[in-house]
C-alpha cells in the first residue's frame, strides 16, 4: 500500500522541536511478570502545532508522558524537553510543561473558584495577574457561572474543562494532555478542543495530546502512532488516509439485514474492517477495487449496493494494526459468542417509560420522559453531560427509585417489583466495578453464586464465560492487573453469567480502543441476534449508529426519538449532505440551548 511505518529524519528540516524521544525503553514488573510498556520508542514533536499521540489502550501513552515530564525514568534512551533533559532536569521541565494526566488531581470539596486559587499558587503565579487571566479562563471553558459550585457538582465535560483551565493558569510552553476527552459528550468534545487550538494560535503553545478516538486524530496537524510500546509511523494524518484510497467502500443491504452482513465480511479474508454506521455497513478491503469488483467477489449471502467513500484515519489505523498482528503471527480472529436465544416476539414491549421523574429536593433530574423498547432491539440512551441518563438508567436497572410515573421492565412495574426485575437483567457499569483484588475466575465464582447459580449449572456458565471472551489463560490473573480491553470483557462476561434477557450497558467502551470497541460490539450484535434487549449509554457517536432506536436527552429532557437514519436526516442540508451522528447530537443540543435562553 506504500504506507510508511518509518519516522524520516529530515521530514521536517526546517522545524523546530520542542520534544525529542531517541531510543526510550521502560519495563514495569506487575508481580512476576515483566511488562514492556516501550520499545527502543523514538519520535519528535514540532513546535507551535497540536501533535496527536494515537494508540490503543495499553500501547505506552501515558508512559511515554509521564517518561516527558520526569515523573518516570526511562531503563534505556534519552528524552529531551523543551531542550532539558526530562530525567536530569525534571523539575525545570515540571515547572515550564504544563501536564494534563488522565485524572487530572481537582479537589471536588473545593468550589470552582478555590481549585483556581490553588493551583496558581502551587504554579507560583502572582495575584495581581491572576484576576485578568481567571477572567480570559473563564470565557474560554464557559465556567464563569460556576465559580462557586463545588467541583464535586460539575459535569464530566465541567470537571474536564476546569483541569484545562488549572493546568493553564500560567501558560506553558508546551502542554501535554492525556485522554483529555474520555467520557466527555461531543458538545463537551469540540469545546476543548477550540480550547486547546486557541492555546496554539494565540500563545503559539505547543501541545502533544494523547487519544484513542480515531476520529479526534484528524483534528491533530501531526500524528504519532504507537502500539505495545512501538514507534509504528509519524505524519500528517491525511497522509496515512491517502495511502487507502480505493480500499473504503459504504453498502446499503437489502431488508436492512446489517449485522448479518457485517458479521459474514468481518470473516472474509479480503476484509480488513467492517463497521456498522446506521442501516450502512462500512468496509475497508485489503486491495484496491471497485463497487462492482467488491460486489462480485463479496457473495456472502446477503445483497447490498455498494458505492466508495473517501478513506478516514481510522481505516488506515486498524489497517496497520491488522498487519503488524499478522506479520507477527498473531492474527485476529473475532471469537463470536454463543448466547442462548431469549423467546418472545420482537414486537413485545419490554421497557415501557411513561412520564417518568426523578427529583433530589427541589431540582428535577428527570422530567416526565417517556419511551418504549421492544425485545431484542439495541436502544441508545444519548446525552450531554448531565442530561439525566444515569439517573434514568440507574432508575431502569432498579438501582434508584422513580419520584413519578411509570416504569415497566421484563414485564415487572419497578416502583413495586424491583427485585424480580432485577433477576432477569444484566448490568455493566461505566466504570470497572469487580472485585481488582480478586483473580479472573474468582471474580466469575462469585458474581454466579450471587446470581444464584451452583453447581453443574455455575461451572458450565464460568466455563462459558472463560471460552467465549478468551480469559482461559488469565483466569488465575488478578482482575485489577488487567489491559482494560480484558477487564471490559470480564464485566460483559459477569454481566451474562445468569442469561440475562435484558441488557444494560452505561458508557461499556469508555477509553478502549478502537479493536477492542469493534470486539465488543460484535458480542452485543450476536447478543441482539438471539433476541436479547440491549439498552446503552454512550458519548461515541459512531457507537450510538450500532443502536436500532435511541433518545436524545438534555436538563432532563427528551430532545429527539427515532433511528440513527431518522436523527441525521433531520440535519441534512446541501452545504451538509451527509450529517454524521456527531453533527446531529451537537445540533439538537445547541437547539435546545437556544430555545432554553430565549
Amino acid at each position: 500500500m506504500g504506507m510508511k511505518t518509518q519516522a524520516s529524519k529530515n521530514r521536517y528540516p526546517q522545524d523546530k522541536y520542542c520534544l525529542e524521544a531517541e531510543g526510550v525503553t521502560k519495563n514495569f514488573l506487575l508481580g512476576k511478570r515483566r511488562v514492556v510498556a516501550l520499545d527502543d520508542f523514538s519520535a519528535r514533536v514540532k513546535e507551535g502545532i497540536v501533535t496527536g499521540l494515537i494508540g490503543p489502550d495499553g500501547a505506552g501513552k501515558t508512559t511515554f508522558m509521564r517518561l516527558v515530564v520526569g515523573l518516570l525514568v526511562p531503563d534505556k534512551g534519552r528524552v529531551t524537553c523543551l531542550g532539558m533533559d526530562s530525567t536530569r532536569d525534571f523539575l525545570q521541565v515540571q515547572t515550564a510543561v504544563g501536564y494534563m494526566p488522565q485524572r487530572f488531581g481537582l479537589y471536588e470539596d473545593l468550589t470552582v473558584q478555590e481549585n483556581l486559587d490553588l493551583y496558581a499558587d502551587l504554579q507560583g503565579v502572582p495575584r495581581r495577574a491572576r484576576p485578568s487571566r481567571y477572567r480570559e479562563l473563564m470565557k474560554m471553558t464557559g465556567l464563569g457561572p460556576f465559580t462557586g459550585r463545588l467541583a464535586g457538582r460539575l459535569s464530566g465535560g465541567m470537571k474536564q474543562k476546569l483541569g484545562l483551565a488549572c493546568t493553564l493558569i500560567k501558560p506553558p510552553a508546551l502542554l501535554i494532555l492525556d485522554e483529555p476527552t474520555v467520557g466527555v459528550d461531543p458538545l463537551s468534545r469540540r469545546e476543548l478542543w477550540h480550547i486547546v487550538y486557541r492555546q496554539v494560535e494565540e500563545e503559539g503553545m505547543s501541545v502533544l495530546l494523547s487519544t484513542s478516538y480515531l476520529d479526534e486524530a484528524e483534528r491533530c496537524q501531526d500524528v504519532i502512532l504507537i502500539h505495545e510500546g512501538h514507534f509504528l509511523g509519524q505524519d500528517k494524518p491525511n497522509v496515512f488516509s491517502k495511502a487507502l484510497e480505493g480500499h473504503s467502500f459504504m453498502l446499503t443491504p437489502y431488508g436492512g439485514d446489517k449485522r448479518r452482513l457485517q458479521e459474514v465480511l468481518s470473516e472474509r479474508p479480503e476484509v480488513i474492517d467492517a463497521l456498522i454506521l446506521g442501516e450502512k455497513v462500512r468496509l475497508v478491503t485489503v486491495d484496491a477495487m471497485e463497487p462492482q469488483e467488491v460486489k462480485r467477489q463479496l457473495q456472502v449471502g446477503v445483497e447490498f449496493d455498494v458505492h466508495g467513500v473517501e478513506p478516514r484515519f481510522e481505516d488506515a489505523f486498524i489497517t496497520l494494526l491488522k498487519k503488524k498482528r499478522e506479520s507477527e503471527g498473531r492474527p485476529m480472529v473475532q471469537r463470536a459468542i454463543s448466547p442462548s436465544r431469549v423467546a418472545g416476539s420482537r414486537d413485545e414491549e419490554v421497557i415501557v417509560v411513561k412520564d417518568l421523574k426523578r427529583r433530589f429536593g427541589n431540582f428535577y433530574a428527570v422530567k416526565g420522559i417517556s419511551f418504549r423498547v421492544k425485545r431484542g432491539e439495541i436502544f441508545g440512551l444519548l446525552g450531554a453531560n448531565g442530561a439525566g441518563k444515569s439517573t434514568t438508567f440507574r432508575m431502569l436497572c432498579g438501582l434508584l427509585p422513580a419520584s413519578e410515573g411509570e416504569l415497566k421492565v421484563a414485564g415487572h412495574n419497578l416502583r413495586r417489583a424491583r427485585a424480580k426485575a432485577r433477576a432477569r437483567i444484566g448490568y455493566m457499569a461505566q466504570r470497572f466495578s469487580l472485585y481488582g483484588g480478586l483473580t479472573t475466575y474468582q471474580n466469575l465464582r462469585f458474581f454466579s453464586s450471587a446470581y444464584g447459580l451452583k453447581g453443574r449449572r455455575q461451572a458450565e456458565r464460568i466455563g462459558w464465560a472463560l471460552e467465549s471472551f478468551d480469559l482461559s489463560n488469565l483466569k488465575d490473573a488478578r482482575s485489577g492487573t488487567l489491559p482494560l480491553g480484558y477487564k471490559q470483557r470480564l464485566a460483559l462476561a459477569v454481566a451474562l453469567m445468569h442469561e440475562p434477557e435484558i441488557l444494560f450497558l452505561d458508557e461499556p467502551t469508555s477509553g478502549v480502543d478502537p479493536l477492542a470497541r469493534r470486539e465488543f460490539w460484535h458480542h452485543i450484535n450476536a447478543l441482539a441476534e438471539a433476541n436479547v434487549t440491549v439498552m446503552v449509554t454512550t458519548h461515541f457517536m459512531e457507537e450510538a449508529e450500532y443502536c436500532d432506536r435511541m433518545v436524545i436527552m438534555s436538563q432532563g429532557e427528551i430532545l429527539a426519538a427515532g433511528t440513527p437514519e431518522e436523527m441525521k436526516a433531520r440535519f441534512r442540508t446541501p452545504e451538509n449532505p451527509n450529517p454524521t451522528m456527531e453533527d446531529a447530537f451537537i445540533a439538537l443540543i445547541e437547539m435546545h440551548g437556544q430555545e432554553g435562553s430565549a
